[in-house]
């Protein structure tokens, strides 16, 4: 009971003493009423409030903003332009720096759902700053739009951004070293984390070894997926190879691979699609 309780309820049994001992008061009957109808509404009121529970405070509401795009809302296009120049400048590879007319960074959509990677920039590649530029680009070109796409739908890189440097007196290109491609990996993996494709396909075996280490024979490679960076991934053919090897058994298998990227996709397969390179009967 609370003090201003305790002396209520005082004040109220005094008075009702002295009435009884015959003492008179000067207090009205009105105010003995008021009296004791204050007692019983402070005992009713302290009665009530302790058989409730204490009301807590209203809990903050924890608020996540909504964040669309990269985290500091820069474009994807931002971000590649802001790492384009150190990777242009790169010097990690001095008999790379050397022989290299220039770094060969990588193009296409940087919103891609697809990317293509291949192993390193040829010499037409080297002399042009974009891969895939040569009689291998213009097959994987056609392969795109058999895809339904347009090559500025979709990314394309390599995992060594250098030319491979040649031995003296010998042309033509050389398959990047693993070391080499360890190196310079770093660079594609920044660019797929900012580009975030849905798919990835690796363009022949050393392009699954730079991207995975695993030197596997592509015909145990290809026809199921991998994964690169938490992105599924779908190891075919070097577009070289099927310049080498255009038998439709060889095309066939480079365009099944291409069917399960599409439906890993969800995109749309016609019928024309799946009879590509299939015998004519």
């Amino acid at each position: 009971m609370s003090d201003f309780e305790k002396a209520v309820e005082f004040v109220h049994d005094a008075l009702r003493g002295l009435k009884e001992n015959g003492v008179e008061l000067r207090a009205s009957a009105a105010s003995l009423d008021q009296l004791m109808s204050t007692r019983s509404a402070v005992v009713e009121t302290a009665s009530s409030t302790a058989q409730k529970p204490p009301v807590e405070p209203p809990k903050p509401v924890a608020v996540t903003p909504q964040i669309s795009g990269s985290a500091d809302g820069r474009s994807n296009a931002e971000r590649l332009a802001e790492i384009r120049g150190p990777i242009l400048a790169c010097t990690k590879c001095p008999h790379l720096v050397k022989s290299r007319t220039q770094v060969v960074f990588g193009v296409g959509n940087p919103d891609a759902e697809l990317v293509f990677v291949g192993e390193a920039p040829g010499e037409d590649e080297d002399i042009k700053g974009e891969p895939f530029v040569g009689k291998a680009g213009e097959l994987l070109t056609k392969i795109i739009i058999a895809m339904n796409f347009q090559r500025e739908d979709i990314y394309i890189a390599n995992v060594l951004k250098c030319r491979p440097d040649m031995p003296a007196g010998e042309s033509g290109n050389r398959k990047p070293r693993p070391e080499e491609m360890q190196t310079c990996l770093p660079y594609l993996r920044k660019q797929i984390e900012i580009i975030r494709p849905r798919a990835i396909v690796a363009l022949g075996a050393t392009a699954m070894i730079g991207l995975t280490g695993d030197a596997s024979p592509m015909g145990k490679l290809r026809g199921r997926w991998h994964e690169f960076a938490g992105i599924p991934l779908m190891a075919t053919y070097h577009p070289a190879y099927l310049l080498r090897n255009q038998s439709l058994t060889e095309k066939r298998k480079v365009w099944e691979d291409m069917l399960m990227v599409l439906g890993k996709l969800g995109h749309p397969i016609s019928e024309k699609q799946r009879g590509f390179f299939l015998p004519k009967t």
